[in-house]
């Protein structure tokens, strides 16, 4: 290609044309117009038209000079290349030089760093290994952006120089079988205890819902009670177990149906089973609180450390409790368990105003409402509700006071021996490090709504958010250890900064790679999964 001016006679005009010459079907040479840029009048115009050309020109010979490099092996070369950083000079032409590419890489290096270290990369057998690069790739993107498997895969090839196929991912999710999701889980299992350096004794557990965009049911999306208030559309069961540090270490799916308390009959087995524990603390909050759960629990010989449901003990026990306002109590609650209840200022300031601000709310309703009694079905306000008649609903006084008497108070049932009060309430309060899993899950990684129908895919995506869930905790983690706390959030934003530049040398068709600047935080992150933060240019 080259850039011609054409003059007309007895005009001022000079066209600015960028021209290829070829041979024609009989061998002839020839040439054609690739761009007309312009038309100047001026020498001013002329030099601003020739230098637009130039441009126009070095990107359309980048686009037509066949890649040394498919667009995937591209982004992954460039990282690659960066292991083999030496001091030499790079005697180049800046004037050859063309960006080719531009690609976020800090997901990929930090995160696939701790994925292939966990062992998440070894999932898939020889014969799968397109499948196993796949999942690699689509969890890296749910961490760094958490939308549907078309969007990912559009956030693949535009910004982290990955080409995939939607088709491809579907497959991939298709070939994920429970077998596969089992070594999952023993590779965040294996994670946790080398990190802990120790065995897990500690686990907790709790349970969430999942919604579908749907209102169709099967064998596995089921409605019930949910805990996003979507009462209407279907959704499933997810109990996770996670070690005191709030490293996730297994999972279990259940239909939508089922009551979160009875999930441990499955979960207790095969936490048993899989994890080959000699010892277990189950720790749990009052949802699993029931005589016939606690019963299962000794059973199997399971210690457990669960929230008490305070308010709904026996009188007896209610004016033993809300007698004093003592910072710890301990009772003996029969069969070798202990009733702790503790007291707190700043939790019975809070108490107080959550209701004080339901009552408000009532109050408000109450006035305005035609139907009072169809304030009953919400049960923050049937609580404070006294209904006589057909129409005569207001506040209960006696309902508030009654409430305002365990303002402060929290209560935890254990079978656990050798543990004091205090060790007790302290594993208890750890409980909300797997809250935090599921804030992270649902908010960080929006783990739902879900849009997948099948089983299979449903339980391949909620496969992908525990992968990416379990290498975000293990690398805050880290961070935390050797540097300082960092959310999910935090590390995510750090990471999505880092990227680098692919420049093509339009005269030796070699390539460089440009590092960009690294931010602090990222810095600590490299340095914390042991990787190089050169930003020197380098040669691929």
């Amino acid at each position: 290609m080259f850039i011609r001016v054409k003059t007309s006679k007895n005009s001022p005009k000079q066209s600015v044309q960028i021209v290829e010459s070829y041979r024609n079907e009989k061998n002839q040479p020839r040439q054609r117009i690739v761009r007309h840029l312009g038309t100047a009048f001026t020498e001013e115009e002329l030099k601003r038209l020739k230098d637009f050309a130039e441009f126009e020109k070095a990107k359309l010979e980048a686009e037509k000079t066949p890649a040394l490099f498919k667009p995937e092996h591209l982004a992954e070369a460039a990282i690659d290349a960066r292991k083999n950083i030496d001091d030499k000079p790079l005697r180049v032409n800046l004037k050859n030089l063309r960006e080719q590419a531009r690609i976020t890489t800090g997901i990929h290096e930090v995160f696939g760093s701790i994925y292939n270290e966990l062992g998440f990369n070894n999932l898939f057998d020889r014969r799968k290994e397109s499948a196993g690069k796949n999942l690699r790739h689509i969890t890296m993107a749910r961490l760094a952006n958490p939308v549907s498997k078309r969007s990912s895969v559009q956030d693949l090839s535009k910004d982290f120089g990955i080409n995939l196929s939607l088709d491809s991912v579907y497959r991939m999710m298709d070939n994920i079988t429970d077998d596969i999701i089992s070594k999952a889980q023993n590779c965040a299992h294996g994670a946790a205890k080398g990190l802990l350096g120790e065995e897990i004794s500690l686990l907790f557990y709790d349970c969430t819902t999942l919604y579908f965009e749907s209102f169709t049911e099967d064998e596995l999306k089921k409605n019930g009670y949910s805990k996003d208030m979507k009462f209407n559309q279907p959704q499933v069961v997810l109990g996770l177990l996670s070690t005191s540090e709030g490293l996730p270490v297994g999972y279990e799916v259940f239909p939508g149906n089922q009551y979160e308390g009875h999930t441990l009959h499955t979960v207790i087995p095969k936490i048993k089973e899989k994890y080959n524990l000699k010892r277990v603390i189950f720790t749990a909050d009052s949802a699993m609180l029931s005589k016939a759960n606690l019963d299962y629990l000794e059973k199997q010989g399971v210690e457990y450390i669960v929230a008490a449901r305070l308010k709904s003990l026996t009188d007896k026990w209610k004016a033993k409790v809300t007698e004093s306002n003592a910072p710890l109590r301990s009772f003996d609650y029969g069969k070798d368990t202990r009733l702790i209840v503790t007291y707190s200022d700043k939790l019975a300031k809070k108490n107080k105003h959550d209701r004080d601000e339901a009552i408000r709310k009532l109050q408000e309703k109450l006035e305005k409402s035609s139907n009072p009694k169809s304030l009953i079905s919400n049960y923050g306000y049937k609580k404070f509700m006294r209904v006589t008649g057909d129409i005569d609903c207001r506040i209960d006084e006696e309902k508030y006071e009654e409430a305002a008497n365990f303002d402060g108070l929290h209560g935890v049932i254990t079978n656990v021996k050798d543990m004091d009060d205090s060790a007790v309430v302290d594993h208890y309060r750890q409980l909300w490090l797997i809250e935090e899993c599921f804030r992270i899950s649902k908010h960080d990684l929006k783990i739902r709504p879900i849009y997948h129908w099948t089983p299979k895919r449903i339980k391949a995506h909620i496969l992908i958010c525990f992968i990416a869930l379990t290498c975000a905790r293990n690398l805050a983690y880290r961070v935390r250890l050797r540097f300082e706390p960092m959310s999910v959030a935090r590390i995510v934003n750090a990471l999505n900064h880092v990227q680098l530049s692919i420049l093509w040398d339009k005269k030796t068709e070699c390539r460089y790679v440009l590092p960009s600047k690294i931010n602090e935080d990222a810095r600590k992150l490299y340095k914390t999964v042991n990787l190089s933060t050169n930003t020197t240019p380098y040669k691929m």
